[in-house]
């Protein structure tokens, strides 16, 4: 099937940018650098994706299509049966998507949404494995296709045959557009009764969604108050609570769906059991509507059960890692990984950037931290050659980061770009970072405090304190337990310096690897997690520019000026961007690596799309 994306008569103008430019100058001393104004432009633009659809009812079958002469076929031809064992970091703490967010939630297995990922795209051309998923890399799921009739209105057209689970009080009927709307309203408060966001969906984006409505049973009508197609796009089919369509007649059953003997959904499992803090099991739909689109002729999903072991000990895990017990990890360090290389040289690891580079974070907007020249010298103080060659064993590059990660292809200003001048200003150099400190009157250094969750990496913190004794600056690294770590930041308390833990609540303001709209939030002054607390007109411009652009280059251009501008003026200190690692037995076939396609570190936010394709080889196990 193809997506449409028809732009017909796109017009728009600029608005605010001109207002913040007005703004009295800030108090951070900052670097300049030259800006290209966004201007109104008009796109016809005209896209396509590719996935099979299924015209028929799912049903087990015994055997699967043989090879087709495709890049998958080294993986082996599919076959059905099997468990596939997962690890769960935490107890699973919601089975409703109005109450998801950063708890853990597995909602995805068998609820879905109306996107999903490209399961024929070759991982040499995208590997997934990244949080951001360009637009031309994401297919329909429960959509068969969508398309712009005006720049703020996506129509989506659902496939034809789509069944709710063949459980009460759906019992199998047919799934409609009013069903789409329902689960929508009820996650924003736009209608059926609901007036209040769900707490993950308030703000931008989805305050800017007006309306949803069905013309018929298979068209659903998505108004927007923005004429961006980034943002629009990024919305639409960004992994999250958006995944979840939910059923009408639980919700007015039961009132919400938080007990899990509720679970229901038109996806691929059907939760079975559950035992707090020990494991959730779900079991095969039979009545499946999907086919495999590498074979379409093979229903969905292969495994006869997937069965997630609550773990929250990582030693514990990696054992049962070790024996076999557990088909699948990621969020793994890189002493775990080579532990485990020893014992189990056949077990397939793969290495994934963190979904954030990790930073030093300064309050830039109060002394010494509002001076550029100390801010630059701390950056200069810093070794990264030596911390990417014996500290990360030489498994990451020792680049730096502005605000989109160097591993986000076409995106942002990587530092392969960055011109010799900006690269020297990141380059390790004692001396020209002592001289800085003499230039901004600091010739004796200074003493500061960092604060910082516990779970951070405290042997890094100890490279780092070393490193910046070199320039007479001396750092007391002050631990705090997570959650008063996160309401200590929230509320703006960190005077001096900070770092947030890497794979809890992100490893710094550097390094995103996120939908690029959410970039521009980082250092806005607007931005209730804006760290630095800088309130930079020049930054800001960029913001409101990047809120009001109309096609999907004019957002990537923004992008890269504001991260030259904040890579320039050193708003945070970049440290680097490390690998984790995961870990899957050699039984287990299709996984690479994907992102959020299992529980662990991430939450699992494609849970059921990846669980219903992978398979076991029975002739490994």
């Amino acid at each position: 099937m193809k997506n449409k994306f028809i732009w017909l008569g796109l017009s728009f103008f600029l608005v605010a940018a001109v207002l913040l430019a007005s703004c009295s100058a800030p108090t951070t001393s900052t670097k300049t650098t030259s800006t290209t104004t966004t201007t109104k432009t008009t796109t016809k633009t005209t896209a396509t994706t590719t996935t099979a659809q299924a015209t028929t009812t799912a049903t087990n079958t015994a055997t699967t299509t043989a090879a087709t002469g495709n890049w998958w076929d080294s993986l082996g031809t599919p076959q059905y049966g099997g468990t596939i064992v997962e690890r769960e970091k935490a107890d699973i703490a919601n089975w409703d998507p109005i109450g998801s967010g950063s708890i853990t939630h597995i909602e995805t297995l068998y609820m879905e949404g109306l996107f999903s990922d490209n399961w024929t795209l070759a991982p040499s051309t995208f590997n997934y494995r990244l949080n951001f998923r360009p637009n031309q890399y994401v297919s329909g799921n429960l959509a068969e296709s969508y398309e712009f009739t005006d720049p703020s209105t996506v129509v989506v057209h659902l496939r034809q045959g789509i069944h709710w689970q063949d459980i009460p009080p759906a019992n199998g009927r047919l799934l409609t557009a009013a069903d789409i709307v329902y689960s929508f309203h009820r996650l924003v408060g736009g209608g059926d009764g609901f007036t209040t966001a769900s707490i993950y969906m308030v703000g931008p984006p989805w305050s800017l969604l007006t309306s949803v409505t069905a013309t018929n049973d298979s068209t659903v009508v998505f108004k927007w108050n923005s004429t961006n197609q980034e943002y629009i796009y990024e919305s639409m089919q960004a992994m999250g609570n958006v995944e979840c369509t939910q059923c009408p007649e639980s919700v007015k059953q039961y009132g919400d769906l938080s007990d899990w003997h509720h679970a229901i959904g038109t996806g691929p499992f059907i939760i079975s059991d559950y035992v707090s803090g020990g494991s959730a099991t779900a079991i095969r739909n039979s009545s499946y509507w999907q086919h495999d689109e590498r074979y379409p002729n093979n229903s969905l999903p292969y495994v006869d059960k997937v069965v997630f072991l609550i773990m929250p000990d990582n030693a514990t895990a990696l054992a049962a890692m070790r024996t076999g017990k557990i088909d699948v990890m990621d969020g793994i360090s890189l002493t775990d990984a080579q532990n485990m290389k020893k014992t189990n040289p056949a077990m397939v690891q793969i290495a994934i950037p963190v979904s954030n580079a990790t930073s030093i974070d300064p309050r830039d907007d109060k002394a010494p931290f509002n001076d550029i020249k100390v801010r630059e010298a701390m950056q200069l103080s810093i070794n990264l050659s030596d911390i990417a060659e014996n500290y990360y064993g030489g498994t990451t590059p020792a680049d730096p980061s502005s605000i989109t990660s160097n591993y986000m292809t076409g995106w942002g200003f990587p530092y392969s770009q960055w011109p010799q001048d900006l690269k020297d200003q990141y380059a390790f150099n004692v001396p020209g970072a002592k001289a800085l400190l003499t230039a901004a009157g600091y010739s004796n250094g200074f003493h500061t405090t960092l604060i910082c969750d516990q779970a951070t990496d405290m042997t890094l913190l100890q490279i780092v304190k070393s490193d910046f004794a070199a320039i007479n600056i001396d750092m007391t690294i002050q631990t705090m337990d997570s959650a008063g770590y996160s309401q200590f930041i929230a509320a703006h308390k960190n005077m001096e310096l900070c770092q947030r833990a890497q794979g809890g609540a992100g490893g710094g303001i550097l390094g995103n690897t996120t939908e690029p709209m959410r970039h521009f939030m980082r250092y806005w002054s607007g931005y209730v997690s804006n760290i630095v607390q800088i309130k930079d007109p020049t930054y800001d411009a960029f913001y409101v520019q990047s809120q009001a652009a109309t096609t999907v280059d004019q957002v990537m251009q923004l992008l890269k000026q504001a991260n030259q501008y904040i890579a320039e003026n050193h708003f945070s200190i970049s440290l680097l961007q490390p690998n984790l690692f995961s870990l899957s037995q050699p039984w287990l076939k299709g996984y690479t690596g994907q992102n959020n396609s299992v529980t662990g570190v991430n939450i699992g936010l494609q849970l059921g799309f990846y669980d219903a394709r992978f398979w076991i080889d029975k002739s490994l196990k």
